[in-house]
């Protein structure tokens, strides 16, 4: 892929300088277009932030040295979409401190598509890991679904969009380094089929602030923000509420009242957040139509059980039992059936929950 000037420019002083943000955005101020810095950096960085420059400037350039880190990563099939880009998000470019690279592997395709963001906390439901890989499933097939690549409400989106390719994480880190670790197998398939972004260096790792950061972007790329699980202090509300403060649509799932991991989804829909148990509720607030879903012949034990959870709530598998009057092991492998047709959702502890 071939990089102008000031696209090369702006790379250099991203991955190849020891420069804050702070400072980057200084020296841009400075000049009246990136490429200035390949042709007088070194009274830039004098005057403006005040750095000694000797070393910074290889034998050949720093021109050189931004070619050569090109060339590395495209042997690692990555690119760049810097601010100056004529594929760069157009949602990003008013978000607060827009990114100046974006570090990619993957199908940059999909940073031109329509983008739906779903979030959740690290600690979420069973009931509600299962919805948001539904939500997933279904918005996928008309959106690009965005996420962050966290366990719990992260790993239910990526569930959900990894089979259709329309997916894109973003890392709070290079693309060099993997957070989680254990995620590693995890992060190549989304290499593969969707596309990995950061506004990190590759070698960068994991920062107390990157969070904070990676969720302005969340929030930034796409058009609307669903929150499947949140407390009333947890860190998806950071990204629900850049969603908020970029004009972007927010929906959240109801949660009972007294759980810990719903008390955040509550608050927002009090806020006046869209409150949603559908994909077609999100669908339609777009004006698009929901495909008809998939209807499922019941045998007499199976609508028995379901009727009883639709009624009762979450209920222990004993109760179940009780209440449709048939042995403890037959309503076990009624509800397993159930789980598999996506009816009923396992809630821990051989409790269980209706879906529908």
């Amino acid at each position: 892929m071939l990089y102008s000037p000031d696209e090369q420019a702006l790379i250099w002083l991203c991955a190849c300088t020891d420069t804050d943000h702070r400072e980057r955005a200084a020296l841009l101020r400075a000049v009246k277009r990136p490429a200035q810095l390949f042709e007088q950096g070194e009274l830039f960085f004098a005057n403006v932030i005040k750095r000694r420059v000797n070393g910074l400037y290889k034998e050949g350039g720093c021109a050189f040295e931004a070619a050569r880190f090109v060339a590395e990563e495209e042997k690692k099939q990555r690119f760049f979409v810097t601010a100056v880009s004529a594929d760069y998000p157009d949602s990003l470019k008013h978000i607060a401190d827009p990114p100046l690279v974006l570090f990619c592997a993957g199908n940059g395709k999909l940073l031109k598509t329509r983008r739906f963001t779903i979030v959740g906390s690290r600690i979420i439901p069973p009931w509600a890991e299962t919805t948001g890989r539904t939500f997933a499933q279904t918005l996928s097939e008309r959106f690009t679904i965005v996420t962050g690549f966290a366990e719990g409400g992260d790993g239910a989106a990526i569930a959900g969009a990894m089979a259709s390719g329309n997916l894109i994480c973003v890392l709070p880190n290079g693309l060099n380094e993997c957070y989680p670790a254990a995620h590693a197998q995890l992060k190549e398939r989304v290499r593969r089929s969707g596309l990995l972004v950061s506004e990190y260096p590759p070698d960068e790792r994991v920062k107390k602030y990157s969070f904070h950061a990676r969720n302005r972007l969340l929030a930034g790329l796409s058009e609307g923000v669903l929150v499947l699980s949140a407390a009333a202090r947890s860190g998806t509300l950071i990204t629900a509420n850049c969603a908020l403060e970029y004009g972007r649509d927010v929906f959240a799932l109801p949660h009972n009242a007294g759980v810990k991991q719903g008390e955040g989804c509550n608050a927002l829909i009090k806020q006046g957040a869209c409150l949603v148990t559908e994909p077609s509720d999100i669908l339609s607030y777009y004006g698009m139509d929901a495909a008809a879903p998939v209807e499922f012949e019941l045998s007499a034990a199976e609508q028995t059980v379901l009727t009883v959870l639709q009624n009762g709530g979450e209920l222990h598998v004993t109760q179940i039992a009780e209440s449709a009057r048939i042995p403890v092991y037959e309503a076990s492998a009624t509800l397993a059936a159930l789980e598999i047709k996506n009816l009923v959702v396992r809630a821990g502890a051989n409790r269980y929950a209706a879906l529908k």
